[in-house]
């Protein structure tokens, strides 16, 4: 399977569960994955220092939970967002964030090729989606050629576990035997959480993931690990 076929085939899953993905995200982490969005919503803030912002660009969007916090944040810290744009290969998943979501534009597109004019963002973000962007080096270069000098950009993921500490069972036990599990009875679709524990085996350590970003021309300015490790937030600026 080309990368092109194994693109098509992840955004063929996100169509088919794009219906339950909210629900099965607050299920499966226990809410908590709310206070880690915030969390990553006011790191950037605070590291961009502006009170008004032309753009923020949420990458691989999905229904478009990450945008609401944005704004939110924003409106607690008395910042003036100007346009805020989510961007999705799953046109399913944009259904689903156009009926949630009245205050951005949504477009269907991929990582690998933003529909962003050159320099043009100050925060583009993306969370839970670069470990399914199958050309990952070629959406971090889109993400600095798209961003203003400056600009920030905000990741949040599952990481691999590098170092397997005392918790580590009960990390592989949720991620290999739980999520799968009640991620397929909610959604009722077992392949496509069976392939979230999977595409985390495979994807990369923080600190293989950081020195991508830094490759890319953007320097590292906070890193922050979640609930032993499981979850990761980046927050990188454009040299």
């Amino acid at each position: 399977m080309n990368s092109k076929e194994k693109q098509d085939k992840i955004v063929h899953m996100f169509d088919e569960i794009a219906e339950t993905y909210d629900l099965a995200n607050r299920v499966l982490s226990f809410g908590i994955d709310v206070q880690w969005r915030k969390k990553g919503c006011d790191k950037a803030y605070e590291l961009l220092g502006k009170q008004k912002v032309e753009r923020i660009a949420d990458v691989a969007t999905g229904t478009g939970d990450l945008l609401l916090h944005w704004r939110d944040r924003a409106a607690l810290k008395g910042i003036d967002v100007e346009d805020y744009v989510g961007i999705d290969p799953s046109g399913g998943m944009l259904e689903v964030a156009r009926k949630k979501v009245d205050f951005a534009r949504f477009v269907e597109g991929k990582a690998q090729e933003l529909p962003l004019e050159d320099e043009s963002t100050e925060i583009i973000s993306i969370s839970y989606g670069i470990r399914n962007v199958v050309d990952r080096q070629e959406a971090l270069s889109e993400f600095h050629r798209a961003l203003k000098p400056g600009g920030m950009v905000v990741i949040l993921e599952f990481t691999k576990q590098e170092k397997k500490g005392l918790t580590a069972p009960l990390v592989d036990l949720y991620m290999k035997k739980i999520l799968p599990t009640v991620g397929g009875l909610v959604s009722k679709n077992y392949a496509a959480y069976r392939y979230l524990p999977d595409s985390i085996e495979q994807f990369l350590t923080t600190e293989m993931l950081s020195r991508e970003l830094v490759e890319a021309g953007f320097e590292i300015r906070y890193v922050k690990p979640f609930s032993m490790g499981i979850s990761t937030l980046f927050v990188a600026q454009k040299r």
